[in-house]
């Protein structure tokens, strides 16, 4: 069977304030808004070449999930290129005030750290770019 799954297009993130969440992604992580709605309930944020749907959410809802072992986990990882980059952005927003996990080796290629939202969203960051994903995108990569 060929490959109908082209990429991921949209993520849906809840939040309990998205006007103050779309603030927060745009000033944290650079995100472009692209659309909120007249009720405050949903925004549209561009960043890491996908889309990302803020949606007001229960309170106390979050995107984390309890794995088996009973540990908290992330839904989400992004990619940066290379341990160099991975350093920068995590000193990056540690001095921006986000709350940072440590740099972690978790006993594959490549190190990764974790990082939350205002609303306890985590994120995991990864230090290595998929192959596909430089071969397709290599004028990103380079710049």
């Amino acid at each position: 069977m060929s490959e109908r799954l082209l990429r991921v297009g949209t993520s849906y993130i809840p939040v309990s304030d998205v006007v103050k969440s779309v603030k927060w992604y745009s000033n944290q992580l650079g995100a472009i808004p692209s659309y909120l709605d007249e009720s405050g309930k949903m925004a549209i944020i561009n960043m890491a070449n996908q889309s990302f749907f803020l949606v007001k959410a229960k309170e106390g809802q979050c995107a984390n999930f309890i794995d088996c072992d009973g540990n908290s986990r992330f839904s989400m990882s992004f990619e940066v290129d290379g341990e160099k980059e991975l350093m920068d952005l995590h000193q990056e927003l540690a001095d921006k005030g986000v709350k940072v996990g440590e740099i972690e080796d978790r006993g594959h290629p490549g190190r990764n750290f974790v990082f939350y939202d205002p609303d306890d969203n985590a994120f995991d960051v990864w230090s290595e770019l998929s192959p596909a994903f430089k071969e397709r995108f290599a004028d990103i990569v380079q710049g």
